[in-house]
């Protein structure tokens, strides 16, 4: 049993996940190799009410991109699902010069079909550069409400500033979303892992 104290009162760890909500599963792991494109069309499905995609040193091919997804409701014979989000981003260059943070309606969607962007068209590919981040999915097998998500990333621009990107919406859809594809904007993903967890 681990025990959290904040001077005053003790809790039970494991009694407060317990309440909070439950484990992460892992469910399956792709790898990127030059690819155009990475697809889960497999694990998403009514066993979890949330799901949970971290990405891991994802690296592009071409300079000057944007790593986005989109969802699936016929198990991927088509990612068109209509959606509708916001997006803002922090930044900050290497040198110092240059922070801000702002909203980017360029990256927002409303009502749209196209893919949603995790990291601006900004994303570099020079050899140390990459992005890690997470996308959160919830209930999305329901057949009664839309599907939100929130997604956070952190990547390297191609100008040398550090970018953080938060997104969230939601597929306007009472379908169940079955399947979801990563890809960059243009070129292939040349490296990295994304992988796939249910919580319970």
């Amino acid at each position: 049993m681990g025990l959290i104290s904040n001077g005053t009162t003790i809790f039970d760890n494991g009694s407060m996940a317990s309440g909070f909500g439950g484990n992460m599963v892992f469910i399956s792991k792709a790898t990127a190799s030059a690819s155009a494109s990475i697809e889960f069309t497999s694990g998403i499905d009514s066993t979890y009410k949330e799901y949970v995609f971290y990405f891991v040193n994802i690296h592009p091919q071409t300079d000057d991109v944007d790593f986005q997804f989109n969802l699936s409701t016929d198990n991927g014979s088509n990612y068109n699902v209509t959606k509708t989000s916001t997006y803002f981003q922090a930044q900050h260059n290497e040198a110092d010069t240059d922070a801000a943070l702002n909203y980017n309606s360029g990256y927002d969607i409303a009502q749209g079909t196209g893919f949603q962007s995790l990291s601006g068209d900004d994303l570099g590919a020079d050899n140390d550069q990459n992005l890690g981040g997470y996308l959160h999915i919830f209930n999305p097998s329901s057949t009664t409400f839309v599907k939100h998500y929130i997604a956070t990333t952190s990547f390297s621009h191609r100008g040398d500033y550090m970018i953080n990107v938060n997104t969230a919406g939601y597929g306007n859809t009472t379908s169940a979303i079955d399947a979801i594809k990563f890809q960059m904007s243009s070129g292939n993903i040349d490296s990295g892992d994304i992988l796939l967890f249910g919580i319970n």
